[in-house]
């Protein structure tokens, strides 16, 4: 199964949180296909020390890196479009986040399920 791994799983596997350090172990036990997009890779630096990028780079080491294309992005733009009419928000990173995983049939990796829950993607929460 493809996997998305959402900016929250890689914080907290970085700081050593138990429940995402197992759930990381077992993605690859099960052969499940881990995946992040530059979204997820520029949040999770922008709240690096610069001492720390070493620990994101190893941790990057094993996962597929995507870049999704314009189907990915005008996705991400209609469901915000749509929830904005509704009187909802949808962060513009969680919102490409959730188009990515759309696209590329891959279930969202994360403890933010309020915010992924305003999409039709499937989240799995660890």
């Amino acid at each position: 199964m493809r996997l998305l791994l959402d900016s929250t799983f890689v914080i907290d596997h970085l700081r050593g949180e138990p429940d995402a350090v197992d759930r990381f172990r077992r993605i690859f036990e099960d052969g499940d296909d881990p995946i992040v997009t530059e979204i997820v890779v520029c949040e999770v630096r922008a709240g690096l020390l610069a001492d720390a990028e070493r620990f994101l780079d190893a941790f990057l080491e094993p996962i597929e890196y995507v870049q999704p294309g314009i189907e990915t992005a005008m996705t991400a733009g209609r469901w915000r479009a749509e929830l904005r009419s509704h009187g909802r928000t949808l962060s513009l990173a969680d919102s490409l986040i959730a188009a990515a995983a759309h696209t590329l049939d891959a279930a969202v990796v994360t403890r933010n399920l309020r915010d992924f829950a305003l999409t039709p993607v499937t989240v799995e929460r660890y």
